[in-house]
């Protein structure tokens, strides 16, 4: 009796341990899953309301400066708290006339240099076009209809290379096309071979946006222009987009808009720059992959300095960015299909 007594007991205390065992085993899951909603649910608030300025302007613009994803800054922030956050810090706007004279077109060659961009955030390509009399506006030949790769508007242009161009709606105003396609509908303006291509007519012939242009003789002109200014500095290839990143060496602090240069986030870029020996600088940056969300503006605006761009502006990015060079797409573009369909590109002709 006395040894099943003491058995007994054994496997009671044993019995004991193993349910205290378990018992803490469950209380450290349910801590773990409570730290893990009360993190979800106080990040915003530390991210939005907390101490973190830096890491509050690179969400809120990297949120903002999608087409898909704006939610995550627009649920938790009004408009005017939006608004300011983007106005950042930034030094006042510039303002200062760009000196077309400063650019020599004269004496260039058909050499084009592809070059490697290698940062702890991002990778990325650059393009150096030595005749920028090569260098064309494309555009999609289903303009208004539906967009096209970059890679494509590249071949049906017999380009060596391309880059994307600028923004783009899903249908015009008016429109009695049901369904237009992504990149059907150009933002802005597009001229291409001396010729207004899309608006056909533009009733606010004075109204300054910004652009990216070049000249018959090759020259890149940035900042905000209207068409007739455009027209009046002979002008052949532009297309609108922003925000101007260097004008005359200087850096640009602020957008057309008054907003801090870098107000935007990290993302994919694309972006194209001009060197006074008159050498275009074609850039694009990788980004949405892994840990290497891609570049801020000023990341870019940075890499431009550093490749001695005398004028440079920013292009459409985050999808859109393409590289393509010598028959194939180089860079890795992060749309879930490849190349995303845009309205318009940067092209080099042969």
């Amino acid at each position: 009796m006395y040894s099943n007594s003491a058995s007994a007991k054994r496997v009671s205390r044993r019995k004991g341990k193993k349910q205290k065992k378990v018992s803490k085993v469950k209380l450290f899951i349910y801590f773990i899953i409570f730290q893990f909603l009360f993190g979800i649910g106080t990040a915003p608030w530390i991210v939005y309301y907390g101490p973190f300025n830096n890491l509050k302007r690179n969400i809120v613009g990297t949120a903002m400066s999608t087409f898909t994803h704006q939610y995550l800054a627009t649920l938790f922030l009004s408009d005017a708290q939006i608004a300011k956050i983007r106005a950042g810090s930034g030094g006042p706007s510039s303002n200062q006339s760009q000196n077309l004279n400063d650019i020599n077109t004269a004496g260039h060659n058909e050499k084009i240099e592809c070059k490697k961009i290698q940062a702890n955030k991002f990778n990325g390509l650059l393009l150096i076009v030595h005749d920028p009399t090569k260098v064309k506006i494309g555009y999609t030949s289903k303009l208004g209809v539906q967009g096209e790769t970059t890679s494509q508007i590249a071949k049906h242009n017999n380009a060596i290379a391309a880059i994307n161009g600028g923004g783009f709606k899903e249908n015009s105003s008016g429109s009695q096309v049901v369904w237009t396609g992504t990149g059907a509908v150009p933002t802005g303006i597009v001229i291409s071979n001396g010729k207004l291509v899309y608006p056909k007519e533009v009733d606010e012939v004075s109204t300054q946006r910004g652009c990216i242009a070049i000249t018959r003789s090759g020259v890149l002109v940035v900042g905000d222009h209207s068409v007739r200014e455009l027209l009046n500095e002979n002008v052949v290839e532009a297309i609108n987009f922003g925000p101007t990143l260097i004008v005359n060496g200087v850096e640009e602090t602020r957008d057309s808009f008054g907003n801090s240069i870098d107000s935007q986030g990290a993302q994919p870029r694309t972006a194209i720059g001009q060197r006074k020996d008159g050498a275009i600088l074609l850039l694009t940056i990788d980004g949405r992959q892994g840990l290497q969300m891609g570049a801020t503006i000023s990341d870019i605006q940075r890499i431009m300095k550093e490749e001695n761009a005398y004028n440079a502006v920013n292009l459409d990015g985050g999808a859109s960015t393409t590289m393509y060079y010598n028959g194939h797409v180089i860079n890795n573009p992060c749309d879930k299909f490849g190349e995303r369909t845009v309205a318009t590109a940067i092209i080099v002709k042969h």
